[in-house]
């Protein structure tokens, strides 16, 4: 007997409302921990400050915006643990 004898067509719906979501973009990620604290909250709001920001960037993206900023190690820091925390999503 076939794996699949006895269904209906509607059994076999996709529920589009339980389809995963497209992945936020690590830019805007870290915008939205501007009420957390410690260096990652410190990350964000320097984000929130900064009018150029890739707000659609990947983990690359934002390092290199920190870099060409001259950001201080700590925020480099900060965007490692980020980086971390984003991919444990």
């Amino acid at each position: 007997m076939p794996p699949f004898s006895g269904l209906s067509p509607s059994d076999l719906r996709v529920n589009v409302n339980e389809a995963p979501t497209e992945a936020l973009p690590f830019g805007r990620w870290v915008l939205q921990q501007i009420d957390r604290g410690g260096f990652i909250g410190d990350l964000a709001k320097a984000a929130k400050a900064d009018r150029a920001f890739p707000k659609d960037g990947d983990p690359v993206a934002v390092r290199k915006r920190l870099s060409a900023q001259g950001a201080d190690p700590d925020m480099h820091d900060a965007l490692d643990d980020a980086e971390l925390d984003w991919a444990a999503l």
